[in-house]
């Protein structure tokens, strides 16, 4: 009997992080269960797929980095479809699908998706299947997965088509551009008006169970409902660790499991290194810190602390103002411990790890994390290699649910990762900013394997921060400023926690930490080290030519930036007293002005001795406010939004005549939006333009590099 040939199709993706490369890895692993065979590629391996002379559908599933920037393994895919000499029919032959990652706290959503499909069609390209575009803001999996359910029909269709007209000509009754959805975000709504997607064919329900895949030829069934907790006090409670009717009632759609890929055993050895931060990198330096400063009262909502670092022997950070840098930082060592202990390797710490994959495993494109070194301790592993802090995928939920002995338990943790559990994930785990540890404490039954940490959690990335001074005004240091974060006490935590690394930070300054009265005469105390690394290739710079008019929008800590912009300034005005010098606006914004107005006195030099024409302070939270319902008519502003509006005329005026540059630091989930918006309405009003007019003008100031961001979600 002839052998059967599965239809093909190509899955390529380009991730930063690890989600599109997930996502990727999840649509190769359901399409044999779908009939069809699949070759998974990241983008940067052209050596194994070649679009040129591609005839089978191909899924592109890429994520979005750094402002509008395509991942670090996208770029030379793009450099490459950029290219003007490509005609116009170049890939006129391929039929393709994308999904795209990103997050619309920041200006550019989804861009690198939005680059790669409007080059694409540019070069003739045909799209099959609805584009989506995912918010990390609001839920990935919103778009993601009613995308995914719907995919294996419109790939199913294509196939169908291409196989009965491989020519596909235009003049054809129907094509396959018939089968295309028009480029809109998608979410469940249009979802449901362009298809019915069927449920996962490897996940039935049937009356009050749930039957996921099979592990190990063992079907995984969960009692039916009653065997939830049906105390009627906490019955419309919901929480982390239960849930109640509607949803402990229903039948589960939940996803497929993963399949598992590494091999993970622990090694005794004689003698254990000491290690003490990250393993030696060309780029990485361990680095004193010299000083430390609290730049708000004790009554401030927010500890702010300005940090110095001594980075006189290290020549390789020269760095610019507006420049960024990494700092490395350690899991905290209360929570390895802890991690360890709910694992029951509290007594193999110092063992070291063996991580090899699978030999028969059935994920496509398995390899072990390159960011797993070879010949480390399991403490090692734990502090320095794995961002145990991360939230919780839904794939690791489900398998978690592999590995959790209590029925109840086993059937919460089905329905956090199911689709009608959608609303109660993101309540108590994803807004929550919950840790794997914290969801183990509340699932006291689960009891997983190291290897499902390792295959799971993410590698430990180090946190960026900007620089906050000059090289001319202080040669040697460098300094940069945080912001203490708290996550509030929530269900699945009972007591509220520091930020990963600025609590780990401030724990290490909190010996040195003075008042910026008392920062002169610090008495010297032993310096302890932190480990970063300078971010290449920053583009949010203090422009070359002098002469060139700036207006700096940084609220809160997004002012550490144009305090190294404006002490650059003033040395460049006291070396070349001659040189012309553009006029400069720094619109600024804080809570209250005796608690967490920072730089204060820095900032009121820098307008007495001329060095910032205008400094356009307000406050949010002043004592007169709390008498104030909005703002009225003649009241003070209250953010840096209502102050850039009082001066609409002259700041659209620099901006738009007078090729000005505006700068916009801090949070990127209200400030910077509300900044471009009100950005929109000036354009409008001073120009009597309408919104499209309007959109247009910002988006020529962000190609001319003259509207230029540094946020943080």
């Amino acid at each position: 009997m002839p052998i059967e040939v599965k239809p093909r199709i190509v899955v390529l993706y380009g991730s930063q992080k690890g989600q599109a490369q997930s996502i990727a890895e999840g649509i190769a692993e359901e399409a044999e269960g779908n009939g069809l065979l699949a070759e998974l590629s990241c983008l940067d391996q052209n050596d194994k797929y070649n679009l040129e002379k591609e005839k089978s559908p191909v899924v592109f599933i890429v994520s979005t980095t750094g402002d509008g920037e395509p991942p670090d393994n996208a770029l030379q895919f793009v450099k490459h479809i950029k290219k003007k000499t490509h005609s116009s029919d170049h890939y006129k032959h391929l039929h393709y699908a994308l999904l795209a990652l990103g997050d619309t706290n920041y200006e550019n959503f989804c861009n690198c998706g939005k680059t790669i499909e409007c080059r694409l069609q540019e070069l003739g390209a045909q799209r099959f299947y609805a584009t989506g575009y995912a918010d990390d803001g609001t839920g990935l999996e919103v778009v993601v997965d009613p995308w995914l359910e719907g995919l294996w029909k419109a790939v199913k269709a294509a196939l169908t088509k291409m196989s009965s007209d491989r020519n596909f000509k235009e003049d054809s009754e129907k094509t396959i551009s018939d089968l295309s959805i028009p480029d809109v975000q998608l979410n469940l709504l249009s979802l449901t008006k362009h298809q019915s997607p069927d449920l996962d064919p490897k996940c039935s329900s049937t009356g009050s169970q749930v039957t996921s895949p099979s592990v190990e030829g063992v079907s995984l069934t969960t009692p039916p409902a009653e065997t939830q907790n049906t105390d009627p006090a906490i019955s419309n409670a919901p929480s982390l660790s239960q849930s109640v009717p509607l949803l402990s009632d229903l039948s589960l759609n939940v996803p497929s499991l993963p399949p598992p890929f590494l091999d993970v055993s622990l090694q005794e050895v004689d003698t254990v290194d000491e290690i003490f931060g990250p393993l030696n990198s060309k780029t990485l330096n361990e680095v004193p810190i010299s000083r430390a400063v609290c730049l708000t009262t004790g009554e401030s909502v927010k500890t702010a602390i300005l940090i110095e670092l001594d980075i006189t022997a290290y020549p390789m950070l020269t760095y610019q103002p507006g420049d960024s840098f990494d700092v490395f930082c350690p899991n905290r060592a209360s929570e390895v411990k802890l991690l360890l202990r709910r694992l029951g390797l509290e007594d193999q710490e110092n063992r070291h790890v063996q991580v090899s994959l699978c030999k028969n495993t059935k994920k496509k494109g398995a390899q072990v994390p390159s960011y797993i070194p070879q010949n480390i301790s399991l403490l090692y592993l734990l502090t320095w290699c794995l961002e145990i802090r991360s939230v919780p995928k839904k794939a690791f939920l489900r398998a978690l649910v592999e590995h959790t002995a209590d029925s109840v338990q086993r059937r919460r943790l089905q329905e956090l990762c199911s689709k009608q559990g959608t609303t109660d994930y993101n309540q108590f785990v994803r807004e929550s900013s919950l840790s794997i540890l914290e969801l183990l404490d509340a699932f006291p039954s689960c009891l997983p394997p190291l290897s499902l940490l390792i295959e799971h959690l993410p590698k430990l990335q180090p946190r960026p921060y900007s620089a906050a001074s000059c090289r001319l005004q202080h040669p040697g240091k460098l300094n940069f400023v945080l912001s203490v974060v708290e996550f509030p006490a929530c269900s699945g935590r009972p007591v509220e926690r520091r930020g990963l690394c600025t609590g780990w930070l401030f724990d290490r300054v909190t010996p040195l930490l003075v008042l910026p009265e008392e920062a002169e005469s610090q008495c010297h105390v032993v310096t302890p080290r932190i480990h970063v690394s300078l971010r290449p290739n920053c583009s949010f710079r203090h422009p070359p030519d002098t002469s060139v008019p700036l207006i700096m929008v940084g609220p809160g800590t997004g002012v550490a930036p144009f305090i190294g912009f404006l002490q650059q300034r003033e040395k460049e005005r006291q070396q070349n007293p001659d040189a012309v010098f553009g006029e400069t606006w720094l619109f600024f914004g804080c809570r209250y002005r005796d608690r967490d107005y920072l730089f204060r006195e820095e900032l009121e030099s820098f307008v007495s001795n001329g060095t910032l024409d205008h400094l356009k302070v307000c406050f949010s939270r002043d004592d007169q406010r709390e008498q104030e319902d909005a703002i009225v008519s003649g009241g003070p502003p209250r953010y840096v939004q209502h102050n850039l509006l009082l001066f609409s005329h002259k700041i659209i005026n620099i901006l738009l005549k007078h090729n000005g540059c505006l700068y916009v630091c801090g949070d990127a989930k209200n400030m910077a939006k509300d900044v471009n918006d009100t950005l929109m309405e000036m354009i409008k009003s001073e120009l009597q333009v309408d919104q499209l007019e309007a959109m247009k003008q910002l988006a020529g100031l962000r190609e001319e590099k003259r509207y230029l961001q540094d946020i943080w979600g």
